[in-house]
């Protein structure tokens, strides 16, 4: 309990470091799946400032949220503003309007604007705490439309870009979800491990081609506060009175509640409807910097590095808890690790006889020919 309290008190009154950047010859051109997000904003920023290209995806749902994309259209009125220290920028940036289904399509934009692809940044997310029922199956499909089929779709359309450049960086940002499991984000936690478990057999596959592939894990906190929270009504069982696990929709709840645009009313009553509510949280930019900032400088320390990690867990707290996750793995291995063994056929005679040959003369009982 120690250690959580420094992590959470310490690190905080620290000051920001300066970005880091893997050495290169010439400038990277990024391909960024959604752009939108408070950490891709200021990730975005210290690229152009370093002199890379970005191809920016636009979700068209989020693009015409007014409150969701005020960074980024700020970023662009920055980039045009003629500002000495934003000299260049417009030019290496383009934003590419993106739908599900048309992923090559934007892959062929950027490609036809810069020329070539050298990392691509999958990004996208949508938390959905949910308790699942007939009203909510529609929520759950569109949960690994969000996370996981657009993610693969994207990666399948700049595969074929990457192997013929027979070079490419491909990174994946999931959260220590890929670890851990969280009650009330069954379904996030499930999407976010069938996108990691994709992406850790493909990277055996573009080995060979000399793509890398890497699985960067911020804390939960990082997609759950700068993505879109939709929430599905409520099971009985599942509420706080009635079930001692912990409760995610409270912690969410009130984080939307800090703010007066983002508040959610709870309306009781005989006459009241379970709704499905849906917010982008809305927290002071400080306080942004603070949560994303971390993430982003492990994203362009990462990126197009000559030798990068397979799994990158961000940040302390993070660190320690997926720790706790594999010692309790380990004592639970180690705990039955009698029972494992009990059935392990290389100890067998079945095993023996099929290791050795059968050398028993013909019309003999027993062995696999009987």
């Amino acid at each position: 309990m120690t250690e959580r309290k420094m992590s959470e008190t310490g690190p905080s009154k620290l000051p920001i470091p300066t970005a880091s950047f893997p050495t290169h010859n010439s400038p990277r051109i990024w391909f960024i799946t959604s752009a939108l997000s408070p950490l891709v904003v200021r990730l975005i920023k210290l690229l152009l400032a370093h002199g890379d290209y970005i191809a920016a995806g636009l979700p068209p749902t989020e693009i015409e949220d007014n409150e969701r994309s005020v960074e980024f259209r700020e970023l662009i009125n920055e980039c045009k503003s003629g500002r000495k220290d934003r000299e260049g920028w417009k030019d290496r940036i383009r934003g590419i309007r993106r739908v599900m289904g048309q992923c090559g399509a934007a892959i062929a934009e950027a490609i036809g604007t810069f020329g070539r692809i050298d990392i691509m940044l999958c990004c996208t997310s949508e938390v959905e705490e949910l308790s699942t029922s007939l009203s909510t199956q529609n929520l759950v499909r569109t949960q690994f439309e969000t996370i996981f089929f657009s993610q693969v779709n994207f990666i399948k359309s700049v595969l074929p870009t990457l192997r013929s450049q027979n070079t490419g960086h491909i990174i994946i940002l999931t959260g220590i979800t890929g670890h851990i499991g969280t009650p009330g984000m069954s379904m996030y936690t499930a999407a976010i491990w069938a996108l990691e478990g994709y992406c850790d057999s493909l990277a055996y596959e573009i080995a060979p081609f000399n793509i890398k592939l890497s699985i960067v894990q911020p804390n939960k906190e990082i997609s759950v506060l700068t993505n879109k929270i939709i929430f599905a009504p409520q099971l009985l069982q599942y509420e706080s009175q009635n079930n001692p696990a912990p409760d995610i929709r409270n912690i969410l709840t009130n984080a939307l509640n800090s703010h007066p645009d983002t508040r959610i009313h709870e309306a009781k009553g005989k006459n009241y409807k379970p709704e499905i509510i849906s917010r982008f949280p809305k927290l002071p930019s400080e306080a942004r910097d603070r949560l994303v900032m971390e993430t982003v400088h492990a994203l362009t320390a990462i990126g197009g590095h000559e030798n990068p990690p397979a799994r990158h867990i961000v940040g302390y707290e993070g660190v320690a808890s997926v720790k706790e996750k594999l010692k309790t793995v380990s004592e639970e291995l180690e705990d039955f690790v009698e029972v494992s063994c009990a059935v392990d056929i290389f100890k067998s005679d079945v095993r023996r006889e099929a290791l050795e040959g059968d050398t028993r003369g013909p019309g003999s009982a027993g062995g696999f020919g009987s």
